[in-house]
């Protein structure tokens, strides 16, 4: 019965109201990819960084357990975008013709945006930023030395709450040591290897929650899910318990996004989020980075300390106490 009521109240309007739902999905979509796009950039240096905590080569089986804490540096130019009624379709910015609104990244400042649906007024705030200088969280590694100077490396964190999201990534790789080959550099306590890793990043924000009389449209929860690939080579030098270790970061990332959250009744007829989510396949990316890193490792019988900075278009930190079996 309920189908039957918004199906025929649907269909009486069917061409203006699907057009405009046409329009607000449009807007929506557009506003997904600046709100959400640097979010999902920051997230790959999140996780690109602490991954080899030495270059050099450990003997078989040695197992090392590591607590990692992670501190992002949100940059000031990616916590904002300007918006102009002529960016929109459907909505229109409530009381000017342009304004200024936080990314995911951004503060809490909000702004109106209002359109018409089947003579309804639609009557929406902007969503907020996490309101954070730093995005911290933390994540547990281990590795285990194998045959011929590789290691297996695992890294896992769980849901970090922030505060208008969660962010999780969770990966593995493998690093093989080369200065085993040059015995010259063994010699020197000099040491290099290269690392790949793949890694998955999901991160997701309280996104736009707009009432209408059909109920929700569905789009309260907006996710971007980032799958990395990142080759990296390092070196380091030894001095007595102190490891002084430099390298060289690059990662390829495929970037997706989905939105979800409650549904309102007219999904009984037309599904809008499945739509949305279709939709949004515009806005897949694909970004190469590269970063370097540097990073200090201290031993104190069996554990160690260590810093590690990550630079390029952004800068994360990592601090981790490790302990090797």
């Amino acid at each position: 019965m309920t189908c039957l009521f918004f199906g025929n109240r649907l269909q009486a309007q069917s061409s203006q109201t699907f057009e405009d739902l046409g329009y607000l999905l449009n807007d929506a979509l557009f506003f997904s990819d600046q709100y959400i796009t640097p979010a999902t950039d920051a997230a790959v240096y999140q996780a690109a960084s602490g991954w080899m905590t030495s270059p050099k080569k450990r003997k078989l089986w040695d197992v090392t357990l590591g607590i990692h804490s992670n501190v992002f540096f949100v940059p000031k130019r990616d916590r904002s975008f300007k918006v102009n009624n002529a960016d929109f379709q459907f909505f229109q910015i409530e009381g000017a013709t342009s304004a200024t609104v936080p990314t995911a990244l951004g503060n809490d400042s909000q702004i109106y945006l209002a359109g018409d649906l089947d003579g309804e007024e639609i009557r929406l705030k902007s969503p907020e930023g996490v309101n954070q200088e730093t995005i911290f969280y933390p994540y547990l590694q281990g590795s285990v030395a194998l045959p011929y100077g590789i290691e297996i490396i695992a890294k896992y964190s769980t849901k970090t709450k922030l505060k208008r999201g969660d962010y999780q990534v969770y990966g593995f790789g493998l690093k093989h040591n080369f200065s085993q080959y040059f015995k010259s550099l063994e010699a020197k306590k000099v040491n290099l290897a290269a690392l790949a890793v793949y890694s998955k990043e999901d991160i997701s924000f309280d996104f736009i929650s707009i009432p209408t009389q059909y109920g929700s449209l569905g789009i309260n929860r907006l996710n971007g899910l980032v799958d990395t690939w990142q080759f990296q080579v390092n070196g380091s030098k030894e001095f007595g318990n102190f490891e002084l270790m430099a390298g060289i970061i690059v990662n390829t990332s495929n970037f997706k996004y989905k939105v979800g959250g409650e549904r309102g009744e007219i999904e009984n007829i037309i599904p809008l989020q499945q739509i949305l989510n279709k939709k949004l396949e515009e806005i897949y990316k694909t970004k190469t980075n590269v970063m370097g890193e540097i990073s200090g490792r201290y031993q104190i019988k069996k554990f160690y300390l260590q810093p590690v900075v990550a630079f390029g278009k952004f800068v994360n930190a990592n601090f981790s106490v490790q302990y090797e079996f």
